[in-house]
């Protein structure tokens, strides 16, 4: 059972990183509910950012909630990985 989870879950960041919104849009879903990995906001909204970027209406709406329960510095942070993350790929 791990193993499968674990296989879905590097299929999606696979995905993720290879620009897919819909795959990033899922990740930060992951990550901000602590599915399938240990709860982190600051990399939800990375996700949610980046799969806003890419035109995903969903993320905007979630990446928003997310912020109403981050602070500036969490938030700031997960800007500053979703800049980084931009200008590597």
């Amino acid at each position: 059972m791990l193993r499968k989870r674990d296989t879905g879950l590097k299929r999606v960041e696979a995905r993720a990183e290879s620009g897919e919104p819909d795959a990033q849009f899922d990740l930060g879903l992951m990550y901000s509910t602590g599915q399938q990995v240990q709860q982190d906001y600051i990399n939800a909204h990375k996700w949610f950012n980046l799969a806003a970027l890419n035109g995903s209406d969903r993320a905007r709406m979630e990446r928003e909630e997310l912020a109403e329960i981050m602070s500036a510095a969490e938030i700031a942070e997960a800007q500053r990985l979703a800049r980084e993350w931009k200008h590597s790929h």
